[in-house]
């Protein structure tokens, strides 16, 4: 028999789970059982599951890392959307005063002035930024996403309301809220809840001075039941959406297909191309092959696997937007612009991917995930506003692509493709994410290559084969 076939394994041999690369810790000293039998003869003893789960040093890494993403993924996920009212601070809101009447008697400024200015001095928890404007400026500011809703005194507001007390009276006066579903849904509904809130507290003042003037004393019940709430709230869509856009989310999850494009699609193809070059085993149910291993060096390896992503990315956008427009019949404009930024964003997520993979190695499939996904869904501002969540988020919105993501396909799908809506933004920040992702990811592989870092190994050695 071979000498080196009967040689133990040195105490160097033992892997990560604590066992040896020679012997099999479940049947050590036994000889040969029933599920070694039927083995080759040469052929190594075969480890048994039982035993490798009695050996701490298999349990600790996966049992710690994956802990560990259970909690942060918890923490950073439901901290931003758990308690919204707390954290909401100066949301974007517009207020219009309309009315062209005169003041009343013994009075500067008419009514409609004097409400807006109560609804801004009344906002003492700063859960609102009251935004003065005209009703063109309101309009404009509605169409490019920077409000989420608006409060408008009607023209007529002054004199409606000096027609109560006579017998004059044609109509209540009126304060619109405008929302604004192109914002999001929560963003929307909580600006409606903040408008309506400051309209029925200008009405239940107003309805105290009325009821308490000399000019109602002799007024019948019903009347002053009226006057005591005067003002009709009236609430309308201020910058309508089409009604395939899921109250206003379509272009959130839209923006996730395409990082999730980027990310997914970048990470098979490093997985496809270091299998090809023979630096990975492949693996599809009971087949196992490992090619012949190519020699390249790391910046030619992440080259390719971006030349690579950027052909695959054309076909990946195009599937998106034929299912989701073409096929689920989501309401899009701008269809050639909606296709050009969606590959851009797409690409500059999958470049992104590649530099960090090349940079990190084996968890670098665990960091782009956490830089791209994990910190970027909470910090979006595209399912909750940013003035909504703790300023962590909003720190992190700052540089996090899927901000700067969602609000470029916002503006497409919702505001005209204006620039002021985010677009500009948009296209700045995925032009800057690109440019740092091909500078980090070439700046490390050419570091690795000079300090002579290779991922060029041989294959697994053959186990010798014993002599009869």
């Amino acid at each position: 028999m071979d000498a080196d076939s009967n040689h133990p394994p040195d105490d160097g041999d033992e892997d990560a789970t604590g066992v040896g690369s020679g012997a099999d810790p479940g049947n050590a000293g036994r000889g040969d059982t029933d599920g070694d039998r039927g083995d080759h003869a040469g052929a190594p003893a075969q480890a048994r599951a039982a035993a490798l789960l009695r050996r701490p040093k298999l349990w600790l890494v996966p049992t710690v890392l994956t802990g560990l993403l259970a909690l942060l993924l918890s923490l950073l996920y439901m901290g931003g959307i758990v308690n919204p009212n707390q954290h909401l601070h100066d949301l974007p809101i517009g207020l219009v005063n309309a009315d062209t009447g005169k003041p009343l008697p013994g009075q500067r400024q008419n009514v409609g002035s004097q409400v807006t200015a109560a609804v801004v001095a009344d906002d003492t928890s700063g859960t609102a930024d009251w935004r003065r404007l005209t009703p063109a400026q309101a309009q404009d500011e509605l169409s490019s996403g920077k409000i989420y809703g608006a409060l408008v005194v009607s023209r007529d507001f002054t004199d409606s309301l000096a027609a109560l007390t006579t017998a004059n009276a044609t109509a209540r006066p009126t304060m619109t809220v405008l929302t604004n579903p192109g914002m999001g849904s929560l963003g929307s509904s909580l600006a409606s809840r903040i408008t309506t809130a400051a309209a029925q507290r200008a009405s239940t003042t107003i309805g105290k001075e009325l009821t308490a003037s000399s000019a109602t004393a002799k007024a019948d019940s019903t009347t002053r039941l009226l006057l005591a709430d005067p003002v009709q709230v009236v609430t309308r869509v201020g910058h309508p959406i089409g009604r395939h856009s899921g109250l206003g989310l379509s272009a959130f999850y839209y923006t996730l297909l395409l990082v999730l494009a980027g990310f997914l699609g970048a990470n098979l193809i490093s997985t496809g191309v270091d299998t090809a070059l023979g630096y990975a085993d492949s693996e599809i149910g009971p087949w196992h092959t490992r090619r012949p291993t190519v020699p390249i060096n790391r910046t030619q390896t992440l080259l390719l696997k971006m030349a690579m992503t950027a052909g695959i990315t054309v076909l990946t956008v195009s599937l998106v937007m034929l299912a989701t427009v073409a096929i689920l019949g989501m309401d899009a404009t701008h269809l050639p612009l909606l296709w050009i930024y969606s590959y851009c964003a797409s690409l500059a997520v999958g470049l992104g991917v590649q530099a960090i993979n090349a940079a990190f190695g084996g968890i670098g499939q665990l960091v782009s995930m956490f830089v791209f996904i994990v910190l970027g869904l909470p910090s979006s501002g595209a399912t909750v506003p940013l003035q909504a969540v703790p300023g962590f988020y909003r720190f992190l919105s700052v540089f996090e692509p899927m901000r700067q993501l969602s609000d470029g396909v916002r503006a497409i799908l919702f505001f005209d493709a204006r620039a002021d809506a985010g677009l500009g933004r948009a296209w700045l920040m995925i032009g800057i994410g690109a440019v740092l992702a091909l500078v980090f990811g070439f700046a490390m592989t050419r570091y690795y290559d000079r300090k002579g870092l290779h991922r060029l190994t041989p294959q697994p050695a053959r186990h010798p084969v014993r002599s009869a």
